[in-house]
């Protein structure tokens, strides 16, 4: 029997946690998959701003949404947060694993260094939040979803997992104090190229269970903060003469997430605008 486009992109009492829920586009997959009829958990490092998304989301459209501060990079966080999930909702429907750490081209801070001087501790911040996180709830999401035969995990990528970063996009991007150039760190392209093959492993071996793993690679995203001749470099690097606006990526997260996907595990939804065509 046939089923028709709505109801194989609804998301209807489906239960969704989200990491990294209150950034750019957490907030973004969040309301999209809330406006689909999904209950949403609310995952971040700032309670506050967890409990207040979870807020307005509920009061926008009347599922039920949770607000829970989480350190990912902490086993036993980790592991509280999935047992009020399991308390308050009894199963869990879909992971997006997007939280990342991520020194935007914006800031001042110490990616104005060079790589032999890039802070030991920063790469290893890389590695406990991009891939020990992952890691950690996506074992949390297996216990949740293998009882019930399905699920959808759906590991958030970069296009410099793919490629490596274009150093030549923020040559012109100066420290005001030190005048070093920007450098987009080794810790940022080294996680999300692991995060490809962390997907795939994760597929075929939940496969069997019903669960299906995706990855979703986005592309740079518009910020009115951004530097100006980075976004111009960066526009001149992508076919589409663009970088992503937040809701770009909208319609793919609804579609890793819902049955609209349902026959697609172990793959790379790449959605950049061409950057990596070139």
């Amino acid at each position: 029997m046939s089923r028709s486009l709505e109801d194989i992109f609804s998301m209807k009492g489906k239960v969704v946690l989200i990491t990294g829920a209150t950034g750019l586009l957490g907030t973004q997959y969040s309301s999209t998959l809330a406006r689909a009829g999904a209950n949403v958990i609310i995952s971040d490092l700032n309670e506050e701003r967890c409990q207040d998304t979870a807020i307005i989301l509920e009061t926008a459209y009347c599922n039920d949404m949770l607000g829970i501060k989480t350190d990912i990079s902490k086993k036993e966080e980790v592991k509280s947060m999935f047992e009020k999930i399991n308390n308050h909702f009894g199963r869990l429907d879909v992971l997006i694993n997007n939280a990342a750490f991520n020194c935007p081209a914006e800031s001042k801070g110490s990616n104005f260094v060079d790589f032999e001087d890039y802070p030991l501790e920063l790469w290893q911040r890389s590695l406990d939040v991009d891939l020990t996180g992952m890691f950690l709830c996506s074992q949390e999401a297996a216990k949740l979803m293998k009882p019930e035969k399905s699920g959808s995990i759906i590991n958030i990528a970069s296009t410099y997992g793919l490629v490596s970063p274009d150093q030549r996009v923020y040559r012109e991007m100066r420290h005001p104090e030190t005048g070093k150039g920007f450098v987009k760190p080794a810790g940022y392209a080294t996680t999300k190229s692991g995060v490809l093959n962390f997907t795939r492993y994760l597929a075929t071996l939940l496969g069997p269970h019903g669960i299906r793993v995706n990855t979703l690679t986005p592309g740079g995203v518009s910020d009115p903060n951004q530097d100006p001749t980075f976004v111009e470099e960066y526009c001149k690097r992508t076919p589409l003469g663009r970088m992503a606006e937040k809701t770009d990526y909208n319609g793919a997260i609804l579609f890793l997430a819902s049955d609209a996907s349902r026959y697609m595990t172990g793959a790379n939804l790449v959605v950049d605008g061409g950057w990596t065509a070139w």
